[in-house]
């Protein structure tokens, strides 16, 4: 049968499931949800999603055979972060225009779902102001252990080769310039096209080094935030990629980076950097960040291409199309933009436990978008802990030898970021001036800006943050606090020239903060203009 002919009953057969009497449960105010590849039909408590019969060369949907193996496959690989919302495949048998729900032979497949209200989804809840900080974090949080969990890609296979990942890449753009046939959409593409060329080839190696070391694995392919939806304040991705293994078979920076450029799309970098930086701690995975630029531009390119091909398709009205197209330019702005060099800098917290230094480079690191390496989740990780596990079992990790090891790790973590074009912030106490002077000079060896935040807060309140601290990665106790205390070297005077000072004991918008604040820009602006931290 031709895909038009599919076309023409898929139609008819959508049309009649907008009757009530269709189904074997109360399926009252019925709403059909399209997509560029499928229709949702909204029944009481249940959906029931029919992939259209497309052939798009990256999906194909055009056999009634295709249809019901991929109506498979997204019940199974979707019950791995959603299982309580993917029921079964369900057989449509009857005719197009008469259509009964579990009957054979079957002329259609659906996925059969559970229902839940579209205004929980994370992208019609961001611009209402309802996701939080916490959200962020849980997302990250559930993104990591999924990550951990899947398998890792054979090697044997083609998955994640560079030839691959090039090959995905460019067909964005002979799918754009078909869709997009204007002179200036044309010349975009070109530009962007030769750009993604460009990075592709800087990061050959590196996608080669990263497969053959376990980071392409079977993931969920579509993470943007509207494929995530908030279940009792907990973050649920559904609806992941079953069409092309190709396409979920993928580095996992490469699915992070999706919801990373969601949230820079929307206009909240603040998030994004907030959760690269959360998925980062939970999964040590700082290589990655050599890739990201890539991986940025890539899902953008991706949801242009999305975008664009909803924009072509005449079953949507006319306004409908006018955003669609507006949106795929602005993905392609934000792809382009996401290519750019950036320009690193490296800035070290100084402070004793409990003086807020985690709550400056959390605040910093939104603000500046930068990649922060917290001295406390390193040395744990370098011991096998997590970040709230005990160190009680593995013995002292926090002498002078382990010690040494944890400030040496960070000082590697922050070049290989640097020489990634990363602003980086590493979060520890910095207390000996040995320390200090041991990134100062990497920052001068890789002519970056250095700067220090220096954290303070009275005696008292260090002593009461240290006793009251919960779920946090320090272990430090307010015996620790009086050790370091006692053992401190404070800033010379050529260290506070380059140096800012804050306190946590004060809100962030108060007047001393606020100054710290503009003195820390001025002193990275002064060192990026070739000032004191060169040679």
């Amino acid at each position: 049968m031709s895909i038009q002919r599919q076309d023409t009953d898929q139609q008819r057969l959508i049309a009649a499931l907008k009757d009530p009497g269709c189904y074997p449960h109360a399926a009252k105010d019925i709403e059909v949800i399209e997509t560029h590849i499928s229709w949702v039909v909204l029944a009481g408590d249940y959906a029931y999603k029919i992939k259209k019969a497309l052939d798009l060369g990256f999906l194909d949907y055009s056999t009634l055979a295709a249809r019901r193996f991929c109506c498979d496959e997204e019940l199974r690989l979707n019950r791995r972060t959603a299982p309580d919302i993917y029921l079964e495949t369900v057989n449509i048998g009857g005719t197009p225009a008469q259509p009964r729900l579990g009957a054979q032979p079957a002329i259609e497949y659906a996925v059969r779902m559970r229902r839940f209200a579209s205004a929980e989804l994370m992208d019609r809840l961001l611009p209402r102001g309802k996701i939080a900080a916490q959200h962020i974090d849980r997302l990250a949080a559930t993104i990591a252990r999924f990550h951990a969990g899947v398998p890792v890609a054979n090697a044997a296979s083609a998955f994640g080769t560079p030839a691959t990942i090039e090959a995905a890449a460019m067909q964005n753009y002979r799918q754009l310039r078909a869709s997009l046939p204007g002179r200036a959409e044309r010349e975009s593409i070109a530009r962007l096209e030769a750009a993604t060329a460009a990075e592709f080839a800087a990061c050959a190696s590196l996608f080669a080094q990263r497969r053959a070391q376990g980071f392409v694995r079977e993931c969920h392919g579509d993470l943007h935030l509207g494929n995530i939806v908030l279940a009792g304040d907990v973050p649920v991705p559904f609806d992941c990629i079953e069409f092309n293994p190709a396409l979920r078979w993928i580095d996992v920076m490469d699915e992070v980076a999706f919801s990373v450029m969601d949230l820079l799309h929307r206009d909240r970098a603040d998030f994004a950097w907030r959760l690269l930086n959360a998925y980062l701690e939970a999964s040590g995975d700082y290589g990655g960040l050599a890739v990201l630029r890539f991986y940025l531009a890539y899902r953008a390119a991706v949801r242009a291409k999305v975008c664009a091909i909803r924009a072509a398709q005449s079953s949507i009205p006319k306004r409908e199309r006018s955003g669609e197209l507006a949106a795929c330019r602005s993905y392609l702005v934000l792809a382009q933009q996401c290519l750019q060099q950036y320009a690193p800098a490296l800035i070290v917290t100084h402070g004793l436990p409990g003086s807020g230094k985690t709550t400056f480079s959390q605040m910093a690191l939104q603000q500046l978008g930068a990649v922060r390496i917290r001295s406390d989740v390193e040395r744990k990780r370098m011991y096998g802990l997590g970040m709230l596990e005990s160190s009680a079992a593995v013995g002292d990790i926090y002498g002078r030898e382990a010690t040494r090891r944890t400030y040496a790790r960070l000082r590697e973590l922050a070049q290989e970021l640097l020489t990634a074009g990363c602003t980086v912030i590493v979060d520890a106490a910095f207390l000996k001036r040995a320390e200090r002077e041991s990134f100062r000079a990497l920052a001068q060896n890789l002519a970056v800006p250095f700067v220090i935040a220096s954290l303070y807060a009275q005696d008292e309140t260090l002593r009461e943050r240290v006793r009251q601290r919960r779920n946090d990665a320090s272990e430090a106790d307010v015996a620790v606090l009086e050790k370091l205390q006692a053992a401190q070297e404070v800033l010379a005077p050529a260290e506070l020239e380059a140096s800012a000072r804050f306190t946590t004991a004060e809100a962030p918008t108060s007047k001393a903060n606020m100054q710290a604040w503009q003195r820390l820009t001025r002193l990275l602006e002064h060192a990026a203009q070739g000032g004191w931290h060169t040679a």
